[in-house]
């Protein structure tokens, strides 16, 4: 610990309350208590008063961890050649991500549009959709979440997120996980452009959604000559254990979408990967959709390095995947009276508590231990856990300690048991 640095996080949080939301302050003075993070590799962030956490949140941008020294080399190297694009000349280095995105997957939806953010590669995909079909209404799912943009916030089921708004760009229809005929239903009354989902929903607290329903969704739609869309954007890359889970799952779908840790955990990138037919109307007129950082050639540079990292701890991710599902599952049979569900699939796991109260006071315990969560803002009594792939199996075992004793202390104040 540097004396500057301790002295700086009053600082920080004055700023936060100043230019930012006074409750982004209140929040992460809390989570902090009092310290602001400072520097992190792998699975450890540093706090500016010395002490470090382990970081299984990061809402799944780290599942490489901090600073994986392949991905920050190559944004190194890229950063001094050529960092940001002039648009008009073709760049090599966007040219060659797209197709090592593609070749990922097998060349099996061999189209890529780049973006920034998830909620990027969802509205285009959306907009695609409908401009490839004619067609307005999209079909969605409920406890489905796919980002707060107004046109991606329609497909997002929880309407905390609209509170205030009179409504969105998208004509949407949630549907009912369990209904296997619901999308038949709806394209029957016509006008269904895509079909979109999470293969295991994460911010509804890491629960997949039935294999066999999202089958025979899929089929139907293309009956109707609508898309099939998975949103990986969260479970995709490793995370759940596949490259992508719909096409592990033989899914019929159209096009994927990832994010978050696509940029390796060092800078933010998105994609789309689809079919010919869904890329028509962007493969005739480029301009139809653009973005001014879509494809920056600094973000680009980091996913090569990323997709070859995933894949060389992917079996390291099995391990600890199995050894996670092991641990929690131990967890949920000693406090019975505090843990309902654990649920999940690989390195995306929720805990599902009896209250919103027994989950909040888990939330306080682990903030205080070192080990940080993402919470789940539309679903209160779940804990959301997110490892890396490079967690190794003593950081593993150590963070289920802290989460056990957390439960223990939630159990003896809220009286669960």
């Amino acid at each position: 610990m540097t004396a500057p640095a301790a002295a700086a996080a009053p600082e920080v949080f004055n700023r936060l309350r100043r230019h930012l939301s006074p409750k982004l302050a209140l929040t992460g003075s809390f989570a902090g208590r009092g310290a602001v993070e400072e520097s992190a590799r792998g699975c450890r962030v540093t706090l500016s008063d010395g002490r470090s956490a382990l970081d299984f949140g990061s809402y799944a941008v780290t599942l490489l961890g901090h600073r994986h020294p392949a991905v920050t080399a190559a944004v190194r190297e890229q950063l001094e050649t050529m960092p940001t694009s002039t648009r008009s000349l073709a760049n090599p280095v966007t040219a060659d991500a797209a197709a090592r995105l593609s070749g990922y997957l097998d060349d099996r939806l061999p189209k890529v549009y780049f973006g920034l953010g998830g909620a990027d590669v969802v509205e285009v995909a959306v907009k695609l959709a409908r401009l490839a079909t004619g067609r307005g209404r999209v079909l969605a799912v409920r406890g489905g979440f796919h980002g707060k943009t107004l046109g991606a916030l329609a497909l997002t089921h929880s309407p905390l997120y609209r509170v205030g708004l009179r409504g969105c760009a998208v004509d949407v229809v949630h549907l009912d996980p369990g209904d296997p005929d619901a999308v038949r239903r709806e394209t029957a009354a016509g006008d269904v452009a895509a079909l979109v989902f999470e293969p295991v929903q994460g911010e509804n607290g890491a629960v997949p959604l039935p294999r066999e329903v999202l089958r025979q969704w899929c089929e139907d739609a293309h009956r109707h000559g609508a898309f099939a869309i998975a949103d990986e954007i969260q479970c995709g890359l490793r995370r759940c254990g596949e490259r992508s889970v719909a096409l592990a799952d033989r899914l019929p779908v159209d096009a994927v979408l990832f994010g978050k840790p696509l940029g390796g955990g060092v800078v933010p990138l998105s994609a789309l990967l689809c079919s010919e037919r869904m890329y028509a109307p962007l493969a005739a007129d480029p301009f139809l959709h653009s973005a001014t950082f879509g494809g920056h050639p600094l973000s680009c540079a980091a996913l090569p390095a990323a997709l070859t990292a995933i894949e060389e701890l992917a079996e390291r991710g099995a391990g600890s995947a199995a050894l996670l599902d092991e641990a929690l599952t131990a967890l949920a049979a000693r406090y019975p009276g505090a843990v309902v569900e654990v649920r999940g699939r690989g390195l995306l796991r929720g805990v599902e508590f009896a209250t919103p109260a027994t989950a909040g006071a888990v939330v306080v315990g682990l903030a205080g231990a070192g080990l940080l969560v993402s919470p789940c803002l539309g679903r209160p009594t779940t804990v959301r856990l997110l490892p890396p792939l490079v967690a190794t199996a003593a950081e593993i075992t150590e963070a289920v300690g802290i989460l056990d004793a957390a439960v223990a202390g939630a159990a003896a104040v809220t009286g669960a048991g």
